[in-house]
């Protein structure tokens, strides 16, 4: 049998033991194991390193609580380590890749069970494979005139985007407060539940709780597997309202965030509006080559161009009002004043609210997320630097990012998530993913933004594998402080370090300072 390559640190007999002992707890056909170079769907999907490095070297599919917790135990028996995955991860972000090469996936999609619905409660209880789509669904088989309270793809985990918080809309501004209750598989097997979904009987699963909240913890994290989640939803709005405003000016991006702001923290703007740029707008609508096909940045006198043809600005801003009608006439008026009043602001879609059901929502008006048709064989890497919500600070960002992409040659791709507390400013670096010395330059573009973003700081949120380090490293108050008290967690909870080893640059003691 021909696997990928043996994770770092197992032996070769032990491998073959576990992948055995895998088996028989899953049964052979949810273990996986095929594949010269890497298994198809667990490895980066867009390579910035050598084809197949981010990959793992078997896949295993539990379907219950229980299956996990054989897999954990298995694993910690034999020291193999594991990558858990959930459907619909980022290309940008690396997709399904494990952070450690070789590690095992744990493909948790078959656990795909809305397990409650409580409307009277305010939530829903879902396992890890649980998509949007399967919880709209879910909720209108019922019924309900409800609708989960946060945005995300409709292939996305639910579970995911609320640990993971890598989407615009209420997942931003609900960052800082504590997760509804969850289920958690820690290293040694022992499940345990936080918030009111630790009661001895049946109770809510509610974020209030006795003691420490610790369902915190496990958010962005590699200290457990969470296997159930409770999620917050609202009422289905009466009608929604999108609109899109276009503005045509390099720095008018700031007088737009400022204008934004108070309009958040009034909650007179509902949701996350997004800024986006000229060109990945463009990116979105086409291929590159359509308005040049020279190399090196785009000329600002090709960007008026495709601004005219495109009919868009050089910031288009996008979002969504939703609720009762007459709510919905009189919050647009005070937002469409305040934003009448940046300077060549121009209103592209501005329509009268739609019913709940038949409305668009801010998502599906905007331009898809992807940028890849902006070069052929595209591939991406993300970053996501977060800052206060100024319009200073917008421009800041925007000039740092823009600049280090023109000084490696290629286009600014970025959009900026305005939320009442934090701006985050999603960029876009796209390389051809056949041309080493390309994916080289992406890598060290990326390198050079993390720097720069915490240099003047604005510390990175998410990262790819291949900078999770970089970006952990810039954290470095007190001597790295808090990854030191990372590390104690995951040696305390995961003592044989095999749940998703370097995650967000936390490594377990076998594997520190082996340069991975």
């Amino acid at each position: 049998m021909k696997v990928r390559r043996l994770p770092p640190g197992v032996d070769g007999r032990d491998f073959t033991r576990a992948l055995a002992a895998f088996r028989v707890a899953l049964g052979p056909r949810w273990v996986l194991t095929e594949g010269a170079v890497g298994l198809p769907g667990y490895t980066d999907p867009q390579p910035v390193l050598d084809e197949g490095h981010f990959g793992a070297s078997a896949a295993l599919m539990p379907a219950t609580v229980e299956d996990v917790r054989a897999v954990v135990r298995i694993a910690g028996a034999f020291g193999v380590p594991l990558a858990p995955v959930l459907p619909g991860r980022d290309p940008g972000f690396g997709g399904p890749a494990p952070r450690l090469p070789g590690a095992v996936a744990v493909d948790l999609a078959r656990m795909n069970r809305v397990v409650e619905v409580d409307p009277a409660g305010g939530y829903a209880v879902v396992e890890p494979g649980v998509t949007f789509h399967d919880l709209a669904g879910r909720i209108a088989q019922l019924g309900l005139d409800q609708r989960v309270d946060l945005e995300g793809p409709r292939w996305g985990s639910v579970l995911g985007e609320v640990l993971e918080r890598s989407t615009g809309g209420p997942g931003y501004e609900g960052a800082d407060a504590a997760p509804y209750g969850m289920e958690v598989v820690l290293a040694d097997g022992e499940v345990v539940r936080t918030g009111a979904a630790a009661l001895t009987g049946p109770g809510p699963w509610a974020p209030y709780g006795c003691g420490p909240a610790l369902g915190a913890m496990f958010a962005r994290s590699a200290f457990g597997i969470v296997t159930k989640l409770g999620v917050r939803l609202r009422p289905e709005p009466a009608a929604r309202r999108a609109y899109a405003v276009a503005v045509p000016a390099e720095d008018g991006l700031g007088p737009l965030v400022d204008a934004l702001r108070p309009l958040l923290r009034d909650r007179t703007v509902t949701g996350t509006p997004t800024v986006r740029s000229v060109l990945l707008d463009a990116a979105a609508a086409g291929s590159r080559a359509t308005y040049h096909q020279g190399t090196g940045p785009v000329p600002d006198s090709v960007v008026r161009t495709l601004m005219a043809d495109l009919g868009i600005g050089r910031w288009n801003l996008y979002g969504e009002l939703a609720g009762a009608p007459a709510v919905i006439d009189a919050q647009w008026s005070v937002i469409r004043d305040a934003l009448a009043a940046v300077p060549g602001a121009r209103f592209t879609r501005t329509g009268a609210a739609d019913g709940g059901a038949a409305g668009g929502a801010a998502g599906h008006v905007r331009p898809a997320d992807e940028a890849d048709g902006w070069l052929p064989y595209a591939g991406r890497l993300d970053l996501t630097p977060v800052s206060p919500v100024t319009g200073a600070d917008a421009l800041a960002q925007y000039a740092l990012a823009r600049d280090l992409a023109h000084a490696y040659g290629t286009d600014y791709l970025g959009a900026f998530a305005v939320g009442a507390r934090a701006l985050h400013h999603r960029v876009t670096a796209v390389f051809d993913t056949r041309d080493a010395d390309d994916r080289a330059r992406a890598l060290e573009l990326c390198e050079a933004l993390v720097r720069g973003a915490a240099e003047a700081g604005y510390g990175v949120q998410r990262a790819h594998p291949a900078l999770m380090d970089r970006v952990a490293a810039t954290y470095g108050f007190n001597d790295h402080a808090v990854r030191r008290l990372g590390e104690r967690i995951k040696d305390a909870l995961d003592a044989e370090g095999i749940l998703a080893p370097g995650k967000h640059g936390i490594w377990p003691r076998r594997y520190r300072g082996l340069g991975l």
